[in-house]
């Protein structure tokens, strides 16, 4: 029993509340405006008593709390917090999975004759968080990946749950499928469709059953039910896309704003490439319709991390699938490699754009995104 799985406690509106007293004690959630259709990043637990979480619409949440307070993300403190985070992690073993800023699997195999028993590790990472960020953090302590994230999650928040092997089968049974890891709504709905609603009456159906039923997946859910899981902690996890993406206040049809935003966001997920020397051998275009419709496309390319083909990519499904009216709309690069790829004869107006890119992101980097636009970004006047 060594994995660890620290999950912070409403990551992005606790970090608001600490560095801004006025909101502590209120119901706060983190994201953008009810008006343009801004979605709830985070919600406070005093938010949370409302019925307000995570992904809802903020309309629905100022209805659900009228007295909500909306506070603008800010990516880059919580990056910064994060990273702080990371190090205490990193302090006790180098085998840390971060899967998203606030939440990391941390194997302490190998550590414990340092530091003590996976139970004093946990401790100590929650006391240090609590006292050198002012924050909280819950933990899940486990034989394996699955058990310690259920575990992190039963007892929030500033919860500390340990699950020994000989617990895992009790520890399991009453909880919802709902609460597995990688359940998502249709998995669950399609279970208790069938009667089965907790991972007790998951564990009475046969491997051969759950495959006919769920196929790969199915074997997942037989040993999930029984607490298997032989994921190892994987601490250079690769990303597997970069992307961007907006929602419009109201419904856009005109097609030149549309291609004037995928500019934009083409701009800013090339930029995020270049920053991590990173480029991309595909791009997808995401856009939903006002019926709440998702549709998106991919189209491969050359890799590269130049704005110019990205965007040049992106339009040309967009032109081909996309009939306005729509309300959101986004790209994203994927099949990322940080090889470099040899060409004999380089294209002359590639090379051209390589030199001007690197110009401008060293202007951006050192006046600021906003020094120097393309003229397409521009606002008619």
């Amino acid at each position: 029993m060594a994995i660890i799985h620290v999950d912070m406690d409403a990551f992005f509106a606790s970090v608001e509340q600490r560095d801004n007293p006025e909101l502590r004690g209120r119901p706060v959630a983190v994201g953008g405006r009810p008006e343009s259709r801004g979605v709830v990043a985070a919600a406070s637990y005093e938010a949370r008593g409302f019925g307000v979480y995570s992904a809802m619409p903020m309309a629905t949440a100022v209805k659900l709390c009228p007295g909500l307070v909306i506070v603008p993300t800010n990516h880059k403190r919580y990056k910064e917090v994060s990273e702080v985070i990371m190090e205490i992690f990193h302090s006790y073993t180098p085998l840390v999975e971060p899967l998203s800023l606030d939440e990391a699997f941390l194997d302490v195999r190998g550590s414990e004759n340092l530091f003590g028993p996976p139970e004093l590790i946990g401790t100590e990472i929650q006391r240090r968080i609590g006292e050198e960020l002012q924050l909280s953090a819950s933990v899940g302590i486990g034989p394996n990946k699955f058990v310690a994230k259920l575990a992190s999650d039963y007892q929030k928040p500033a919860g500390f749950t340990v699950i020994p092997q000989e617990k895992v089968l009790e520890f399991l049974a009453a909880l919802p499928v709902e609460k597995m890891w990688g359940t998502g709504l249709k998995t669950a709905d399609k279970l208790k469709s069938i009667g089965v609603y907790t991972i007790g009456q998951l564990r009475e159906l046969s491997q051969s059953f759950l495959e006919e039923s769920f196929g790969k997946y199915g074997t997942v859910l037989y040993d999930f039910a029984r607490g298997r899981d032989t994921r190892p902690v994987e601490p250079n996890r690769e990303v597997k896309s970069v992307g961007r993406e907006i929602t419009f206040a109201e419904d856009i049809r005109d097609m030149a704003k549309l291609r004037q935003t995928l500019r934009w966001l083409a701009e800013k997920v090339g930029r995020s490439l270049r920053r991590d020397n990173t480029k991309c051998g595909s791009v997808t275009l995401k856009f939903k319709y006002p019926d709440h419709k998702l549709v998106t496309r991919t189209e491969g390319l050359q890799p590269t991390n130049l704005t110019g083909a990205i965007y040049a990519t992106a339009v040309r499904l967009l032109d081909k699938h996309c009939k306005p009216p729509v309300r959101l709309i986004g790209v994203s690069c994927g099949k990322l490699t940080r090889e470099q790829v040899i060409t004999l004869f380089q294209d002359e107006q590639q090379v051209k754009e390589e030199r001007i890119t690197m110009a401008l992101d060293k202007l951006k980097d050192r006046y600021g995104e906003e020094v120097v636009k393309v003229a397409s970004l521009l606002e008619k006047q």
